[in-house]
């Protein structure tokens, strides 16, 4: 479908000639970073790689970051900074409810097909022992912003706006795992897949039991 995304602009990171102030070479390691666990994930990008692809000797990517996983923090704290801010940004303009959910969802498939290389990175899984940044505590913290729009509804539908929470993860849930699969199957066009998404989660909140039963189990 030709998405233009800034994670093609060049296909390697390289230092630029000339010497770097301190904040240039932060701002490139972090960018070699960002490629390189988008590409190879966390496990399999070492503090030489990076190094090697920079042009400079390990102990300066420690000097920046610590190591490895200070720089993956810092990659990690962007993207998420970004996509939330993009979200956040849609579910507060004026509108009405499924004009919101739209722009959510417009919003999240924005991001993927500008930051592809962002949203691996959040999707992948997290180093051992974070608890934080992943991609389930992110979706997690969107979900959150997404409560109060369901509250509403549920409201003005005559439903318990006490539920609005946990039917906020699904419907969170269902937009990321639909975002990852078009990342999969970037043939598909974002605005069909988006008007999918708002279709089934639109039409399924209108159609909305008070009291869901399983009948067959």
């Amino acid at each position: 479908m030709g998405r233009v995304s800034r994670d093609q602009a060049a296909t390697k990171v390289r230092a630029p000639r000339g010497r770097m102030t301190g904040a240039q070479r932060r701002e490139q390691l972090i960018g070699i970073g960002r490629q390189l666990f988008a590409n190879r994930g966390y496990e399999a990008t070492t503090v030489e790689e990076i190094a090697s692809v920079a042009g400079v000797s390990k102990p300066v990517v420690y000097e920046h970051f610590g190591g490895k996983e200070g720089l993956y923090a810092v990659v990690v704290d962007r993207e998420i900074q970004a996509l939330l801010g993009a979200i956040a940004g849609a579910l507060t303009s004026e509108g009405g409810s499924r004009a919101l959910l739209e722009r959510a969802a417009t919003a999240l498939l924005d991001y993927i097909e500008t930051s592809t290389d962002g949203f691996r990175i959040l999707v992948r899984d997290s180093p051992p022992g974070q608890q934080t940044g992943n991609f389930a505590s992110l979706m997690s913290d969107v979900a959150s912003q997404v409560e109060h729009l369901l509250a509403a509804q549920f409201t003005h539908r005559g439903l318990d706006p006490k539920q609005a929470p946990m039917y906020a993860q699904m419907l969170v849930g269902m937009v990321a795992l639909t975002g990852q699969w078009w990342l999969e199957n970037p043939k598909a066009k974002k605005r069909d897949v988006a008007a999918a998404l708002v279709n089934l989660a639109w039409n399924g909140l209108t159609g909305l039991e008070s009291k869901p039963q399983i009948t067959h189990a």
